[in-house]
């Protein structure tokens, strides 16, 4: 099917699910509202220290649980009984939102993974194993991609890339990833670039070929600015795009 008529292009993403004030983001109940109002659903991914997969979009707990620690040294135990942001939620596992969606919406998963490339991926693959749901994936790690080409071919894939503005990479990985200079390898099906360096030139030569996805747009404002003129979809929060 021509990935132009697909969910990809079609529903736009709540960014971390329908969150609100009373929602966090990244929440089962995130993702249960965006599921009764019809958008796809992005979320993020990354491994605890036991090999848990969980949705969350911090390398650290502070921000949304008010309490210390790195993830990655962290196991389940040590983080099921937290709660986002002051209210009755809990940080889900990628198995506890694919049973709760269970093929209502899309998702689109993001792949937190700037390190060595193939554990985790192949973990996340597993889990993935007989969803009957619509997803795809998408990284800003372009190594991440390449191997879900190789070893999961039929997963549609996307690059993430913006400026890299205050991202603590090094220059030379800056440039890298801001030019995309890596998709051929990695060989994307989309990209999403960043809403606030939309356009630009790098982005332009794929926009005929493969959709571009706008992140994340958080106001009507930056909507009227990119969407259709720059980008082919949106992952918003704060507003309420057409469906």
């Amino acid at each position: 099917m021509n990935i132009f008529q697909t969910w990809i292009v079609n529903k736009p993403i709540a960014h971390r699910g329908l969150h609100n004030a009373e929602i966090p983001e990244n929440s089962l109940a995130a993702f249960e509202n965006a599921c009764k109002e019809n958008y796809a659903i992005e979320l993020d991914v990354r491994p605890l220290s036991d090999g848990t997969i969980i949705v969350f979009h911090d390398d650290t707990l502070g921000r949304m649980t008010k309490q210390d620690g790195y993830l990655s040294n962290l196991t389940y135990n040590d983080i099921k009984d937290l709660k986002l942001n002051g209210s009755s939620e809990k940080i889900p596992t990628l198995s506890e939102v694919l049973n709760l969606v269970d093929g209502r919406t899309p998702i689109l998963i993001e792949i937190k993974n700037m390190g060595k490339v193939g554990e985790f991926e192949k973990s996340v693959l597993k889990a993935l194993e007989g969803y009957k749901g619509e997803y795809a994936i998408e990284s800003f790690n372009p190594y991440t991609l390449e191997w879900f080409k190789i070893n999961a071919p039929q997963i549609k894939r996307g690059q993430l890339s913006s400026f890299m503005k205050n991202s603590g990479l090094s220059f030379f990985k800056r440039i890298v990833l801001k030019k995309m200079k890596l998709n051929k390898i990695s060989e994307p099906h989309f990209i999403a670039y960043h809403t606030k360096d939309l356009p630009n030139k790098y982005v332009k030569k794929y926009k005929d070929v493969m959709p571009v996805i706008a992140w994340c747009i958080k106001n009507e404002d930056e909507y009227a600015r990119v969407f259709k003129k720059h980008c082919d979809n949106i992952i918003f929060e704060n507003i309420t795009p057409a469906k």
